[in-house]
C-alpha cells in the first residue's frame, strides 16, 4: 500500500516549494494530495497550474488536522504563524492518542530577510525544519539552545529549487537583462517608480539588449505579499523602447537565455547564480531591513544603477555562495524526503521533544487563553457594534467583520464608515431608530 503525504499551501510561492518536495515524495512511492485550509489565501488557476498542480482542495482548519493525523507525512509551507497554529493543534489533538502521528515538514520558501528567530520559533514543532543556508542554521541552533529547545528537527536542506551545484558565472555579452520585481519591495510608488525608470534607461542606452520585467504577479492576483503599485500602472502612458517588455513567464523558464538578473532582494537572485547568469542587487535605495537586502551585505553583488549601466557588476562572495549552496551532495527535495522517511521507519519523532519543552507548552497555554479570551471579546464587539449601529446594521457590520478577511474587511469599513454617516445625517428618522435599537 503506497505512502500517503499531505501538502499544505495557501499561496503561489508555498504551492511551488511543495511541488519540488512533491516530486520527490512521487519517486519515492508516497501518493500525495495538496489542500488549502481556511486561512488568507490567494490561488487563481493559472497560478496552481504554474505551480505544477491540476487541482488544490479547500479545507477546514479541523479537516486539515484530521487528514494530517491519517498521513504519513505532512509538508506545511504556511508563514510561521499558521504552521505554529498548525502544530499546535496537532500537538493536542495527538495527546494522549498513543499514536506517534505524521512527520511533519516545514520550511521558508526563500531567502528569510525578516522575522529570523520568529520563524524558527514558529516551525520548531514540526519534525524536520528545512533550513536554507548554513548561516541560517547557526543562528537556529543558537536559538535553540539559549531557549532549551531540542534541535533534532534542524536539518540543513538548501532550497528546493536549487541544485547543489551552482553552474560557473558567465563571461559572454550581455544580450538579455531579466528585472525580478517584488510585491512589496520597494512599497511606495515614488521608489517603484524611481526603479522602472531606470530600467527603461537601461533599455535606451544598450538598444542591443532585451530588458525584460517580470512582475511578481498579474494585475488582480493576489500572492502572499500584496501587491501596490503595479507596474502595469505605473507604466501606463509611458513610451516604452522597443526592446523592454513586461513579461509574466516564470523566471525559472526565462533564466536559460537571461544574463544579467537584477532585482532588489528578491531569492529569484540565488535561482539566478544557479542557473551561471550574472546578478546584481539594487542599491540605489539604500540598505534597510524594510527592502530586505542587509541579508546580502556579505553577497558581492550590491551595485548601483549607475554601475549596473556600465557593465560594473560583481560576482558571488564564496562564503555567501556556499552558505546556499555548498556542503550538499542531494538536491533539497531528496535530503527532506530521505530524513522523513528515516523517521517513519525508526518511529522517532523530533516534535515531540518540542512539544514537551518549557518553551512550547508556554505558547500552547497562551493560544487556549487567547482563543477563550477572543471568544469572549467577540461577544462583546457583538454588543458593541449593536449599541453603535442599531441592532440590525451591528450585526450586519460585526459578521463582515468576522467572516471577511483583513485585506477586504479594512479597506471596506475605511469606504463604508464615511457614506453610512453621510447617509444618517440626511436620514435623521434612520438616527431616531438606531436609538430605539439600542433599547
Amino acid at each position: 500500500m503506497p505512502r500517503t503525504a499531505l501538502l499544505v499551501a495557501a499561496f503561489d510561492s508555498q504551492l511551488k516549494w511543495c511541488a519540488r518536495i512533491r516530486d520527490e515524495l512521487v519517486r519515492q512511492g508516497f501518493t500525495c494530495r495538496a489542500v488549502v485550509p481556511e486561512v488568507r489565501t490567494a490561488l487563481s488557476p493559472t497560478q496552481v497550474r504554474d505551480a505544477g498542480f491540476e487541482s488544490v482542495d479547500d479545507v477546514s482548519w479541523d479537516e486539515l488536522v484530521e487528514l494530517a493525523v491519517r498521513s504519513e507525512v505532512v509538508v506545511t509551507a504556511l508563514a510561521g504563524p499558521q504552521t505554529r497554529q498548525f502544530t499546535l493543534a496537532l500537538s493536542q489533538r495527538l495527546k494522549g492518542s498513543g499514536i506517534p502521528g505524521p512527520v511533519v515538514v516545514a520550511g521558508w520558501v526563500g531567502i528569510i530577510i525578516e522575522k529570523i528567530t520568529a520563524g524558527y520559533l514558529d516551525r520548531c514543532g514540526a519534525d524536520i525544519v528545512a533550513v536554507n543556508s548554513a548561516d541560517d542554521l547557526a543562528h537556529f541552533q543558537n536559538a535553540a539552545e539559549k531557549l532549551g529547545l531540542p534541535s533534532g528537527s534542524l536539518l540543513l536542506t538548501g532550497l528546493p529549487f536549487l541544485s547543489p551545484n551552482p553552474a560557473p558565472q558567465g563571461t559572454g555579452p550581455i544580450r538579455t537583462v531579466l528585472f525580478a520585481d517584488q510585491p512589496t519591495v520597494p512599497a511606495g510608488p515614488v521608489e517603484r517608480g524611481y526603479v522602472y525608470t531606470r530600467l527603461l534607461e537601461h533599455a535606451r542606452r544598450h538598444p542591443e539588449r532585451r530588458v525584460l520585467l517580470k512582475p511578481r504577479h498579474r494585475p488582480n492576483e493576489d500572492t502572499f505579499h500584496q501587491m501596490r503599485h503595479h507596474p502595469a500602472d505605473l507604466l501606463a502612458g509611458e513610451d516604452l523602447p522597443s526592446n523592454f517588455e513586461v513579461v509574466y513567464t516564470p523566471v525559472i523558464d526565462l533564466l536559460p537565455e537571461v544574463d544579467l538578473l537584477v532585482t532588489v532582494s528578491s531569492t529569484a537572485c540565488l535561482e539566478a547564480v544557479d542557473h551561471g547568469c550574472r546578478v546584481a542587487l539594487v542599491l540605489d535605495l539604500g540598505v534597510h531591513e524594510r527592502l530586505g537586502n542587509q541579508v546580502f551585505i556579505d553577497s558581492g553583488l550590491l551595485r548601483t544603477f549607475d554601475q549596473i549601466d556600465t557593465d560594473d557588476l560583481g560576482s558571488p562572495d564564496p562564503r555567501w555562495r556556499d552558505s546556499y549552496f555548498g556542503g550538499r551532495e542531494h538536491s533539497a527535495q531528496q535530503i527532506i524526503v530521505d530524513r522523513a522517511v528515516e523517521l517513519l521507519v525508526s518511529g522517532e519523532r523530533p516534535s515531540h521533544g518540542v512539544w514537551e519543552s518549557a518553551y512550547f507548552r508556554g505558547i500552547e497555554a497562551f493560544a487556549t487563553a487567547r482563543e477563550q479570551r477572543r471568544g469572549r471579546w467577540s461577544r462583546d464587539a457583538w454588543s458593541r457594534r449593536k449599541r453603535h449601529h442599531g441592532r440590525v446594521m451591528g450585526t450586519v457590520v460585526h459578521v463582515l467583520q468576522r467572516s471577511l478577511p483583513p485585506v477586504v474587511a479594512q479597506p471596506l469599513r475605511r469606504w463604508a464608515t464615511p457614506v453610512l454617516r453621510a447617509g444618517l445625517r440626511r436620514h435623521p428618522a434612520a438616527i431616531s431608530a438606531m436609538g430605539e435599537n439600542q433599547h
